[in-house]
């Protein structure tokens, strides 16, 4: 069966998010047996989920599986499936919808390799049980996206010092909080988490916005930020074990 694969995001006006995007989708043809791969988005900047279905079924592929491109289910997941299931009932191609990047051991072991590279950058040689890790997510309310990232803080506890979560909006514990908890602590290092998947402005700006000062206030010296999740070629694995996670469901079912 000749099967394609479309990455739904949600948006970014950042040109380094479509670039990311790019990399990926020809990660994923070099890792598969895919003979089409593309991606859309749900909001903000073309290719808006209309384009990148439309595109997909010009391709000579008998099943589609769908990919949300997102860190926590909730509404714009909800959304953007909604928005590509409508083209189901007009075309012959198998349309195959998985799961969002979530709750799944490959982002516990991600955030892990994000931290190891920081240290090793920073030529820090502490083991990691005295290393503490600091993880900043966006922040939603859905009460999932907060069961989502405290998934990967539990994965974690059991290899750092401490680990915690705190969030740029919406949610508690903000920035300031969550690093007034670290320094309360007393880490001999301390490794912060940016849990995004793009290089937006949220990355770029938002987010020292509120960390910056909140470090000044703090008494601790080591600390060092990791890049933010989704340029990691482990996305690219999570990606295609949650492809297949589908498509052997709906093999199982047709047999």
């Amino acid at each position: 069966m000749k099967r394609g694969l479309l990455l739904i995001d949600r948006g970014s006006k950042q040109r380094e998010a479509e670039e990311e995007l790019e990399v990926l989708v020809k990660e994923i043809l070099k890792k598969s047996d895919y003979v089409f791969a593309d991606y859309c988005f749900l909001e903000v900047v073309p290719p808006f989920i209309d384009d990148g279905v439309k595109k997909c079924l010009k391709a000579d592929i008998e099943s589609l599986t769908i990919v949300p491109y997102f860190l926590y289910p909730g509404r714009k997941v909800k959304a953007a499936v909604t928005d590509v299931m409508k083209f189901q009932s007009s075309t012959k191609i198998k349309f195959l919808v998985t799961k969002p990047m979530t709750m799944h051991q490959k982002l516990i072991d991600l955030v892990d390799n994000r931290v190891t590279t920081t240290l090793k950058k920073h030529e820090v040689s502490l083991p990691k049980d005295q290393v503490d890790v600091l993880i900043i997510g966006h922040g939603s309310k859905d009460p999932n996206a907060k069961i989502s990232i405290d998934y990967v803080v539990d994965g974690l506890k059991k290899t750092y010092r401490n680990v915690d979560r705190c969030f740029l909006e919406i949610e508690e514990p903000d920035i300031p909080a969550g690093i007034a908890k670290c320094d309360a602590n007393n880490p001999k290092v301390l490794v912060i988490v940016f849990y995004f998947l793009h290089e937006g402005a949220h990355v770029k700006t938002d987010i020292n916005l509120d960390l910056k000062p909140a470090l000044e206030k703090s008494s601790m010296k080591n600390v060092y930020n990791t890049e933010h999740i989704g340029t990691d070629m482990t996305m690219v694995d999570l990606i295609l074990e949650r492809a297949k996670e589908v498509e052997k469901t709906k093999i199982l079912e047709i047999n």
